[in-house]
């Protein structure tokens, strides 16, 4: 393979993989942070200490079977799924959207909305695709609007219910521990004429807490904030192509058309939206 063609088959493939860095990071950092503190307290010969199956079986087998008891099958599913999205990285940006939706606007300016049409055909962006091929064929605005507002809709309430998986495990986290750590308190009473073994069981009792807690603050509660963050992205890029594409069907100079999709970006962001391409 030469040289050159070896270097864009590694792009492509990175381009495949590439992860969201922060969350990965901070997913890495929070699991490091707590190996840290049993360490420093406990020393590595504590570590041991910290593991114990009954405890886990009762605190994340009893928060997912609730969770499980929550959703229907294909949601507990898709829900468990959506973990992988929070280390995605997006494909694209509201300001990459912009200048698109530029670039098709000066496309239809100049040859006519019908030559949208080829441009569709090397899109990427299925949302996109669909609404240029809605304009394309002559669909009454109001109809391309509905339309694309209802997938939009519909989008969102899929997302929702990945969030809703994640909340709904992560209430179910600190619940399940505080059953095991009940569960672990009865034992120890139960062994009262034994003072050797209050301490050790009182602590086994307490590891069940620590269990749910991590759940619900290491993985439940950022996965659910991250799956809301991006949700919150993507619905202002479906919204800035529903209105670009209804501004380029009406005919509006791409100067026009600019100036109002850039009202989607924070002031610091829209220089780097700005176009060279103006309407003539």
């Amino acid at each position: 393979m030469p040289r050159t063609d070896l270097f864009w088959f590694l792009g492509e493939r990175l381009e495949d993989i590439l992860v969201d860095l922060a969350s990965l990071i901070g997913f890495v950092l929070c699991l490091g942070m707590l190996i840290y503190g049993i360490i420093s307290a406990a020393g590595l010969g504590g570590f041991p200490n910290y593991l114990d199956a009954p405890s886990a079986i009762i605190t994340f087998g009893g928060a997912i079977a609730a969770t499980l008891c929550s959703n229907s099958m294909a949601d507990f599913i898709a829900g468990l799924k959506s973990f992988l999205l929070i280390f995605k990285a997006p494909s694209s940006n509201t300001t990459d959207m912009i200048k698109k939706i530029i670039e098709l606007s000066n496309v239809a300016r100049k040859e006519g909305l019908l030559s949208l049409e080829e441009a569709a055909a090397d899109m990427d962006e299925p949302f996109l695709k669909k609404g240029i091929l809605l304009v394309v064929d002559g669909t009454d605005p109001d109809l391309v609007r509905d339309i694309m507002q209802t997938e939009m809709d519909n989008a969102e309430s899929r997302h929702k219910s990945c969030v809703g998986f994640w909340d709904t495990l992560g209430a179910m986290g600190p619940a399940w521990g505080m059953i095991g750590t009940l569960v672990g308190l009865v034992n120890m009473l139960n062994n009262m004429s034994d003072a050797s073994s209050i301490g050790p069981s009182m602590a086994v009792a307490l590891i069940t807490t620590l269990y749910g807690s991590l759940l619900a603050n290491w993985i439940c509660g950022p996965t659910a904030a991250k799956l809301k963050a991006d949700n919150a992205v993507e619905m202002v890029q479906k919204q800035v192509m529903i209105e670009g594409l209804l501004s380029i069907q009406a005919g509006e100079n791409p100067r026009v058309i600019e100036e109002k999709l850039k009202s989607f970006l924070s002031p610091k962001d829209r220089d780097a939206a700005s176009s060279d391409q103006g309407g003539e």
